[in-house]
């Protein structure tokens, strides 16, 4: 039965929460990863849908087992972070939409997700523009973050996330960076938290590690990365939809 199961009651009111799922380049998950690691955030719950990979997953230097999906919190901070250890596949989206989205409004979670878009590497920083549902837009412009320049949509796991916000009317932000679509890219990942999530939550995040680990991150993200690569449309993603569909 799909529910959330939290360990330990925390005081949160009304929290942030930072979607961290598995997709192309991984810009999600690193930048996911990165948050927890940098604000040592609590594992506050856990999240089991009868569509996710029946497995358990442990912890370098760490006996315990744990479910691959799960949300870590910081009561200072406010916020939420969700990470995922594998991917979700097609058939198990709208399943966990359904789950983790009834939760968000027993708990009035405003959620950001985070999606990368495939385009092959330059000199140039990697690009960011946001996409919102209802109180989302306004924060979006508060936040002076850009609307995307071209007619897109955003798959996978995250798509039916955003989708279910726009059903239900339940307020959220999207954020889309230009990423690398064959590996792991932490600096993809820096821009979404140094200019998307920083500005919408009024954290200050440290991203130095992100650069000088950035090597270290790709080796250790690449196996996923590359079964990533080869679930196709399971991934998360945005990808363009040109003028003539």
């Amino acid at each position: 039965m799909a529910h959330v199961d939290v360990l330990e009651p925390l005081e949160l009111d009304a929290p942030t929460m930072v979607e961290g799922l598995p997709g192309v380049g991984l810009v999600g998950k690193i930048a996911a990863d990165h948050l927890v690691e940098e604000f040592a955030m609590t594992h506050y719950a856990n999240v089991h849908c009868d569509a996710l990979p029946k497995v358990a997953v442990y912890q370098e230097g760490d006996a315990t087992l744990h479910p691959p999906v799960r949300l870590y919190a910081d009561t200072e901070r406010n916020l939420l972070v969700l990470q995922s250890d594998v991917p979700i596949s097609p058939a198990a989206a709208q399943e966990f939409a359904d789950c983790i989205g009834g939760w968000f409004d027993d708990d009035g979670v405003f959620p950001i997700y985070l999606s990368g878009i495939g385009r092959e590497k330059s000199d140039a920083p990697p690009a960011m523009y946001g996409v919102g549902v209802g109180d989302g837009l306004e924060r979006l412009e508060a936040a002076d973050i850009t609307a995307p320049d071209e007619t897109g949509l955003v798959s996978g796991p995250t798509g039916a996330l955003l989708n279910d916000a726009v059903e239900h009317g339940r307020a959220a932000v999207g954020l889309v960076v230009e990423s690398d679509p064959r590996f792991p890219d932490p600096e993809a990942a820096r821009i979404l938290i140094r200019e998307g999530i920083e500005p919408l939550t009024g954290l200050e995040v440290g991203t130095d590690s992100l650069v000088d680990r950035a090597e270290e991150i790709r080796a250790a993200k690449e196996r996923l990365a590359k079964r990533m690569q080869e679930a196709g449309d399971e991934s998360t993603q945005a990808r363009p939809l040109g003028m003539y569909q």
